[in-house]
């Protein structure tokens, strides 16, 4: 029970996440899973399945693009994908609805809010 409902809570911050990691530098698939669990502390880890249709529905979207980067040696090229200006501004807002959201949970959690 404990696993399914913490799945169902992470499921709904991924995509702010994902883009909160491209904010400032382009990333790969890989990179970016590795940064989300140091940055979490193992809290939310991502498999390349669950990973990958969270980018394509965000480039589907125009809330980050991609790029095929040039291969390095034995290396397979990386594709590479960054944050779009749409992408900020949605991030910007799904921020403001998860700050507002938390807000409202803490106080139903603290008893805090109106009865």
């Amino acid at each position: 029970m404990q696993q399914r409902f913490s799945q169902q809570m992470k499921k709904g911050a991924l995509d702010m996440l994902v883009l909160k990691l491209l904010e400032h530098e382009e990333k790969y698939g890989y990179q970016l899973i590795s940064e989300l669990r140091e940055r979490t502390n193992d809290t939310v880890t991502l498999k390349e399945g669950t990973l990958y249709p969270i980018l394509y529905r965000l480039e589907d979207g125009d809330l980050v693009e991609s790029r095929m980067g040039d291969k390095a040696g034995r290396e397979p090229a990386r594709k590479y994908y960054a944050i779009t200006e749409q992408g900020r501004i949605a991030l910007r807002e799904m921020f403001e609805i998860w700050s507002e959201f938390d807000r409202c949970v803490q106080a139903i959690m603290e008893g805090t809010g109106s009865e």
